[in-house]
């Protein structure tokens, strides 16, 4: 059973107590703003550097990373943890690169962290990515629960 809420708060604690900037994205920003689809995992945007900034902290806790990750939608430094049942999804925030399946090439996809949507979320105020930026990353990426997002963010419009 996966405890989102205290996963969330557990590394919230440690990106504040590293001074990181960052911003929640992916499926948990589109459930912030209203999307209801199950969540797989909380993503969150960081700088490169601030992910070796936390590995003492999260270390007993790291299932993948932190490494390049290359698929067929993502190319970026990705670290991945599981706490309480919950895994996060760590991503650098500024050389990643992202698939574009309405083009059918590799753009990059640096995070804009300067600008991020104040949200509060389980009782914390927490930098989300801004709706418009994230629907039209996830109209880029065109994956299934991407698709899913997008209509379901639209209709909420």
């Amino acid at each position: 059973m996966k405890n989102t809420e205290a996963a969330f708060h557990w590394i919230i604690g440690i990106l504040q107590k590293h001074a990181i900037p960052f911003q929640i994205t992916g499926g948990f920003a589109a459930r912030v703003y209203g999307a209801t689809r199950e969540l797989a995992d909380i993503d969150f945007d960081i700088p490169e550097e601030g992910i070796e900034a936390i590995i003492p902290d999260v270390k007993p806790y790291i299932i993948y990373g932190p490494t390049q990750y290359k698929d067929a939608h993502w190319d970026l430094l990705l670290l991945t943890l599981s706490y309480e049942g919950q895994e996060i999804d760590m991503s650098g925030a500024y050389k990643g690169k992202q698939f574009d399946q309405t083009t059918g090439s590799w753009v990059a996809a640096p995070a804009d962290l300067s600008s991020p949507h104040m949200q509060e979320v389980y009782g914390v105020t927490v930098p989300v990515i801004p709706k418009e930026r994230l629907i039209s990353y996830k109209k880029r990426l065109g994956r299934e629960v991407d698709r899913e997002d997008v209509r379901s963010l639209e209709a909420l419009s």
